[in-house]
């Protein structure tokens, strides 16, 4: 039996949370005996790597470039041993993939430079643009070269983070997805989020800062609108490669 995948989770909303993780296991195609599943803000236990096939980091309301004073209290305890387990990811090029959060936490890691400086963007789906270098890898070979995401964030990378090739982005947000040697990859757009999923969010963080509370109906409707299926095929690739048994991965 192949070892289960991590999934680590920092929304303190149990319905935003909920939903995050069945959307995961739906967009990778996963039976939940083969996850385990984390809610950092409610306790993080001391984690080895090897007992994992690879690691998933979700997205939430923290925000890594927030002042230590300023960041939620459940924040200020997972985040400490959270860096240090993805510095130990990007060091064993362990297979990671990190969306949203996950992402600036990565980057965050490397010496990259997080802010909500520039390249926020309000939820609702973008047009994401693979790069050359997507060509060549793994996970993107065959994905369509644009293609629609959901994405909703207040902060995000300002450049390419140091050591990281850069594999996908928008308009609006250049860094949107990389990859740090072979096995680690993460997005800014949410490659489990479908428009049921969007909703739930919107609703979730009406009142959160991401967007007018007034405009939350219509960007409801707006995410109905949208076929987004790119984004969960490569979550499941991501997990055939590394989670699958002998006949399914990718190695």
């Amino acid at each position: 039996m192949p070892k289960p995948c991590l999934l680590l989770q920092l929304r303190p909303e149990r319905s935003a949370a909920d939903d995050e993780y069945q959307a995961i296991l739906r967009a990778a195609r996963l039976d939940a005996d083969r996850m385990v599943r984390i809610q950092m803000d409610q306790h993080f236990p001391e984690l080895d790597l090897d007992d994992f096939s690879a690691v998933i980091v979700g997205g939430g309301p923290s925000n890594v470039s927030k002042p230590w004073d300023l960041k939620y209290d459940y924040q200020r305890l997972f985040e400490p041993p959270l860096r240090l387990l993805v510095a130990e990811i990007a060091r064993r090029d362990f297979p990671y993939l990190g969306a949203c959060y996950g992402l600036s936490m990565l980057a965050d890691v490397l010496g990259g430079k997080v802010s909500e400086e520039r390249y926020g963007e309000p939820p609702g789906a973008q047009t994401i643009v693979l790069t050359a270098a997507a060509r060549e890898d793994p996970l993107l070979s065959t994905i369509a070269p644009e293609f629609r995401a959901f994405v909703g964030h207040k902060e995000a990378c300002q450049e390419v983070p140091p050591g990281a090739v850069l594999l996908a982005g928008s308009a609006g947000c250049p860094v949107q997805m990389v990859r740090v040697g072979s096995n680690v990859y993460a997005t800014q757009f949410h490659p489990e989020l479908d428009g049921n999923g969007l909703a739930v969010r919107i609703e979730t963080y009406r009142h959160a800062g991401y967007f007018d509370p007034t405009e939350a109906d219509y960007l409801t409707e707006l995410g109905h609108r949208e076929t987004v299926t790119e984004p969960m095929e490569i979550l499941h690739r991501f997990i055939t490669r590394y989670c699958g048994d002998d006949r399914t991965a990718m190695r």
